[in-house]
């Protein structure tokens, strides 16, 4: 058979298009059902325990994952499996979510019965309002849609997506009903990008102790040189007896004084130094002082303590080794 182009593009609106109404359509039937269940799911002791056979097993897989990111423990328990040997895995402080379309997948309503005998709560997720499924479950959410995107109506498509946007929907009202904050969604990511900018800390990836280049005022500029040479950060802190910052001196300020013409010989930091330099706190987070850096086009920045005391440094190449930027 011929490929056709044109049709293939009108299949693909086709299927988006009956998606899209899908999900229209199950907007329109939320009620106070949905929030019986977040209710549900909020107050549980254990764990969100999802369940699916097939199509809406992969989608469960999914929900059990966005909710134990979001805040929610959750797993996901196989239903053929369940019934050799992984139902111990459920105990009564959890709560069951199963996803059938139909509701009378048979792995999933066998079962059901022990469920009910363990005392465990049960959520459907189903199109068969007056299934096995349904008539088990403490709350019933109606995913049911008019027709699959599938031209032959068989393959689950806007069922499965009717499907994992009413899990995405539950993970988002759980999430805001808990409180849940970028910093928790980033200590459940510390891999990922989100979490390194928001757990990396500047005392993290800060340069310190004898790493920290800095000299007092009355330096000469031949040490301020050799300071800035032998610490390798680009710019050397000028500080006071007491270890407060007072100035700052940079690479690119030693050029300007040589384009100047000026008498090298006689200059101290005090003379050649930026006074009030901009500076971040250790406990700042490291995206901060990449935020500082890249709205003042600099490209170090020094780190003080609770007493403002000098006590690091860190340059761009710091930020980026530490793929904060």
């Amino acid at each position: 058979m011929a490929f056709n182009s044109a049709q293939s593009l009108q299949l693909a609106r086709d299927t988006l298009d009956i998606e899209a109404q899908a999900l229209l359509g199950l907007k329109s039937r939320l009620d106070d059902r949905f929030a019986q269940a977040v209710q549900l799911m909020l107050n549980v002791q254990g764990r969100v325990v999802v369940t699916g056979m097939g199509k809406s097993g992969h989608i469960g897989r999914k929900i059990a994952a966005t909710l134990s990111s979001t805040g929610t423990p959750a797993m996901f328990v196989h239903p053929g499996e369940a019934s050799h040997g992984d139902l111990g895995m459920i105990k009564r402080v959890d709560i069951v979510l199963g996803i059938s379309n139909s509701g009378e997948s048979d792995e999933l309503v066998a079962i059901l019965p022990m469920l009910k005998r363990q005392g465990v709560p049960l959520i459907a997720m189903t199109g068969g309002l007056h299934s096995s499924l349904a008539l088990h479950a403490n709350v019933v959410l109606d995913c049911s849609v008019e027709k699959e995107a599938c031209p032959l109506n068989l393959a689950p498509t806007a069922s499965t997506t009717a499907q994992l946007a009413l899990g995405d929907a539950l993970a988002v009202a759980l999430l805001d009903a808990r409180g849940f904050k970028a910093e928790d969604f980033a200590r459940s990511h510390p891999g990922g990008s989100l979490g390194r900018r928001l757990l990396t800390h500047v005392s993290d990836v800060m340069r310190s102790g004898d790493e920290v280049p800095h000299v007092l005022p009355n330096a000469s500029l031949t040490e301020l040189m050799r300071e800035m040479s032998h610490k390798g950060l680009g710019a050397s802190a000028v500080v006071n007896a007491q270890h407060h910052i007072v100035g700052i001196f940079t690479d690119g300020d030693l050029r300007r004084l040589i384009e100047k013409g000026s008498d090298l010989r006689q200059l101290t930091a005090q003379d050649v130094m930026h006074p009030n330099p901009r500076s971040v706190k250790k406990d700042d987070l490291a995206v901060t002082a990449a935020e500082l850096m890249e709205s003042h086009r600099i490209t170090s920045v020094l780190v003080v303590d609770n007493s403002l005391r000098l006590c690091g440094a860190l340059n761009s190449n710091d930020l980026m080794r530490a793929k904060v930027i």
